[in-house]
């Protein structure tokens, strides 16, 4: 039986970080532009495919910068498939740098739709799934003295619109818990939530209810793309080791 022996050591500014959701939207986003400033990108979603067509869109940009991008097939609601993911990373790197927990659903309804799957699918994707990363990656970071926790949540953690009280519950639940990792964790981790506002992205298309699909039309009339979020991790990640920025909120200039 032979071993996976590590890649040789990276340079300094070069890191090994994980994305959940990376097969669509700002996971991707976030993904491509990491590999292009160099990063080893570990990138997990359900959808392999969407993944491997990643990491061929990329090749070319990873061999001029130095990075690149694994696609590993992920189910961030199975906690042991979350903690084999983080391994996985562990095993080709030697380490694991950052893990940036964007994996997320946004089945909106009015509560007396009474959707209570899709309730469920929400909180075990946006809460539990958040809940396995750091279940998964925390030890890795403290053992290494060092690591990033990076948390995608959104402007619905800040306020609760018609139609969004679960998915609003389920973000503001991303950024407590970030927030609590933050002041529970050793100064050598450093730990961000990144709030997006209204982006394109395929949230909306798994809106089931008719009235809050047709509402979220108009509302993302004046969306952003995904490359306003990728760009503000990105920053995120940049900062020289003494510098934790803790909290981003990224909405188009319409939205209010």
């Amino acid at each position: 039986m032979t071993t996976q022996q590590p890649e040789r050591a990276e340079p300094a500014d070069r890191k090994v970080v994980l994305v959940t959701g990376a097969s669509s939207g700002i996971g991707a986003a976030v993904a491509a532009r990491l590999v292009a400033e160099g990063h080893r990108v570990v990138a997990g979603a359900r959808r392999i495919d969407r993944l491997r067509a990643l990491a061929e869109s990329t090749a070319e940009t990873a061999s001029r910068s130095g990075g690149g991008l694994q696609p590993v097939r992920l189910d961030v609601t199975d906690r042991a498939d979350v903690a084999a993911f983080v391994q996985t990373a562990r095993d080709r790197h030697g380490r694991v740098d950052v893990l940036v927990g964007n994996a997320g659903v946004m089945p909106l309804s009015r509560l007396d739709s009474l959707l209570v799957d899709e309730w469920d699918r929400m909180i075990d994707v946006n809460v539990r799934g958040l809940l396995h990363g750091i279940a998964a990656a925390l030890p890795v970071f403290t053992a290494q003295r060092s690591g990033h926790f990076v948390t995608v949540a959104s402007t619905g953690a800040h306020e609760v619109v018609p139609t969004g009280a679960v998915y609003c519950a389920t973000k503001y639940a991303a950024w407590a818990i970030t927030e609590g990792l933050r002041q529970e964790t050793a100064p050598f981790i450093r730990v961000t939530t990144i709030s997006p506002g209204v982006v394109e992205s395929e949230l909306a298309d798994t809106i089931t209810e008719p009235g809050a699909a047709e509402a979220m039309r108009a509302y993302r009339a004046h969306a952003i793309g995904p490359a306003a979020i990728a760009g503000a991790v990105s920053y995120a990640l940049a900062q020289p080791p003494d510098v934790d920025v803790n909290e981003i909120v990224v909405r188009p200039v319409r939205q209010r």
